[in-house]
């Protein structure tokens, strides 16, 4: 159960962090509503448990780290390809930067939480996204 609330949680900070990527300016990442946010952050989930496995792969040799933030971007993009409402402006550009942006505040909101004893452990972090 407790694996649940994990995946809830990280369906949350996944969305709320991608309305704030969304909201800083020149990145060129848009979603419409938050409800978009949530269907994209069940797809990162989804495309993040098919392809995780080779981010974690490529992380776990420092040599690959780099084809793991490719993944992410990857799948940064294809979550705006297949979820009408979210779009990436600026093509690529938009997706790496997105896919960086929104790494680092789930990065410190996944912090905050686990200081605040809330934590997603069992949950699908990613894209972390990151």
């Amino acid at each position: 159960m407790s694996w649940i609330i994990g995946i809830l949680v990280t369906m949350v900070v996944v969305a709320l962090g991608l309305l704030i990527v969304s909201k800083i300016p020149g990145l060129g990442v848009e979603v419409d509503s938050f409800g978009i946010a949530v269907v994209s952050a069940i797809v990162f989930g989804v495309l993040n448990g098919l392809l995780g496995w080779l981010v974690n792969f490529f992380n776990f040799t420092v040599l690959l780290a780099p084809l793991a933030w490719v993944l992410n971007v990857v799948i940064f993009g294809l979550a705006a390809w297949l979820v009408q409402g979210f779009r990436l402006r600026n093509g690529i550009l938009s997706a790496v930067l997105g896919a960086i942006a929104l790494a680092v505040i789930n990065q410190i909101v996944f912090a905050l939480l686990g200081k605040a004893g809330i934590t997603a452990a069992t949950a699908i972090t990613s894209l972390s996204i990151g």
